[in-house]
């Protein structure tokens, strides 16, 4: 498993019944987690004083019981500054597992700039702009899609709490699978490609997405956009259907086949702070041109 277990202003305190204790920075919040199948003990003061908790409904969806919190704050991974909020379906703008993966991405992608070359890197359901900042923070040229408005107009806000406003970042809100078969079309080219696509989802014009059905076929057309010297494609995954094997294989037989290297494919995970064990958090695969081991000293 690759541990996210970098963060200061973020920690999973404790889990029990289906729920996280966390800390945001300063604040406390309770989420639910389909990953916490174990009892615990709920009595102590932090689950009982959190400044926020999100309840699950019944009938589907759920809701936030707020006591003590602000509209908004930011936590600090590094030197990248991200706007955490609570909104909709239990989340708040930040998935801190892939941590793990921005320390990779600006491991590779650094040790190309710093021989002054340049990297293109397409950033797919690119949400608010994670990998993105990472990518752009280690000199890259990014393109970040993502069918939200409001979610590329807070990536936005990431960047310039990080200090990358002027990045060069291209900021587009579009379906990601169209996007794609247009810059085929356009005959354009990327060093490295992160997808980071949700279970189900429609775009800005109402198309569908179902990962299940969508993945493999974009991965194909992705292959199509791969340059000729290519550094890396990085695939995450939430749903419970395509585990890191799966990913591998995939990856394995779109990339590897046509380009030669090699994919390693894992879960994430974060340590909970009271058990000193890891939560499982989903998973990745990340397929490299080359053989050489990812190394993330430094960052």
């Amino acid at each position: 498993m690759r541990i996210s277990d970098k963060w200061t202003d973020f920690e999973v305190i404790d889990t029990a019944d289906g729920e996280k204790l966390e800390r945001w920075d300063r604040y406390i919040l309770v989420r639910p987690d389909p990953q916490v199948i174990w009892d615990g003990d709920k009595s102590g003061r932090l689950w009982q004083k959190a400044d926020a908790h999100y309840h699950r409904s019944d009938k589907g969806g759920g809701s936030w019981e707020i006591k003590n919190l602000p509209e908004r704050w930011t936590v600090s991974y590094r030197n990248l500054t991200f706007a955490i909020k609570p909104f909709s379906f239990k989340h708040t703008g930040l998935f801190p597992e892939q941590a793990v993966n921005w320390d990779a991405i600006r491991a590779m992608i650094g040790e190309r700039t710093a021989a002054g070359r340049e990297v293109k890197v397409l950033n797919l359901f690119a949400y608010t702009g994670g990998a993105t900042l990472a990518a752009a923070a280690a000199g890259a040229k990014v393109t970040h899609v993502d069918a939200s408005k409001g979610m590329v107009t807070w990536a936005k806000e990431n960047a310039a709490l990080s200090g990358l406003s002027d990045a060069g970042i291209r900021w587009l809100t579009d379906d990601c699978m169209k996007f794609v078969k247009r810059e085929i079309r356009r005959e354009n080219k990327y060093d490295a490609v992160i997808l980071d696509p949700p279970s189900y989802g429609r775009g800005p014009g109402g198309e569908v997405w179902k990962l299940e059905k969508s993945i493999y076929p974009l991965l194909q057309d992705i292959r199509q956009l791969i340059s000729e010297e290519p550094l890396f494609v990085l695939i995450n995954s939430y749903t419970t259907g395509l585990q890191s094997g799966t990913l591998k294989y995939m990856a394995d037989s779109v990339f590897t086949k046509a380009f030669g290297g090699c994919t390693e494919a894992d879960e994430t995970g974060l340590p909970v702070t009271s058990t000193g064990l890891v939560l499982p958090c989903g998973c990745s695969a990340l397929w490299k041109a080359g053989d050489k081991e990812i190394t993330n000293a430094g960052y």
